[in-house]
């Protein structure tokens, strides 16, 4: 059971650069500066960043949520919350009821808000939030995408069901020739792994064009449910997370 001194602190854009995130708290990363850039900007929309934060250790987790109207989730859902990322990055906070005190907080201010609900995307991959935790906190599923993610919702009245966006062939047309990296600053890791996979490109002989996602609208147009971060080939998505470069090599060569 969660610890009673434990906090959940409500960030805006002068406390952000206070507590981290992610397990990020060297302020000089590239992917931290960008991330604070990004997150600043997101307050002003409503985005909530709120900190699991234990006294004399510091921030342990975090849950991240924004309106549905400027999600940066390719998915249809206006009036509901929608939670981009949960984690507690501490392992000795893991599995002991914090995550669901971040994804209960999430719900009280849906209530506060007057919103539908609050939806997830989440998948069974590492990168994303696992549907087990929503679950269990009363979600259900409404909706999948490929390869492997599911929409997961909570509705607290009668209103409709959020979905993903459709179309998603349609939208890999856009990226028909050669590499393209389309990348936000909404994770923090993104920033490393494009830097590494374009030195890879050099080593390939393969010139990437980059796209920067600069606004939700953007990123719900993404050709996956990710969103934040693909790598396409010839107008085949290879990658829809942040990967190693070893990782990068290994499926450029399959596919070139």
């Amino acid at each position: 059971m969660p610890k009673p001194n434990i906090q959940i602190i409500d960030t805006d854009a002068k406390t952000i650069g206070d507590y981290g995130f992610c397990g990020f708290r060297n302020a000089t990363q590239e992917g931290y500066k960008r991330k604070i850039d990004w997150l600043t900007r997101r307050f002003a929309e409503g985005m909530k960043f709120k900190v699991l934060h234990v006294p004399g250790e510091g921030a342990v987790g975090f849950i991240e949520y924004t309106p549905g109207e400027y999600t940066w989730r390719p998915i249809e859902a206006p009036g509901y919350l929608v939670v981009h990322c949960i984690m507690i990055h501490r392992k000795a906070y893991k599995g002991k009821g914090y995550g669901a005190l971040l994804v209960e907080e999430c719900l009280k201010d849906a209530k506060r808000r007057k919103t539908h609900g609050v939806a997830v995307v989440t998948s069974g991959g590492t990168w994303m939030a696992s549907p087990g935790l929503f679950l269990r906190s009363g979600f259900a599923s409404v909706d999948t995408a490929p390869p492997s993610f599911e929409l997961l919702v909570k509705r607290l009245h009668e209103a409709p069901v959020p979905k993903f966006k459709k179309g998603w062939d349609r939208t890999l047309r856009r990226y028909e020739s050669g590499l393209t990296i389309i990348q936000s600053d909404q994770c923090p890791c993104v920033a490393n792994s494009t830097k590494d996979i374009l030195a890879a490109c050099k080593d390939l002989h393969v010139r990437p064009t980059v796209v920067e996602l600069k606004n939700g609208r953007q990123a719900r147009a993404a050709p996956s449910a990710y969103g934040i971060f693909n790598i396409v080939y010839d107008g085949k998505l290879v990658a829809d997370h942040p990967i190693s470069a070893t990782r990068f090599r290994t499926i450029m060569r399959r596919v070139m």
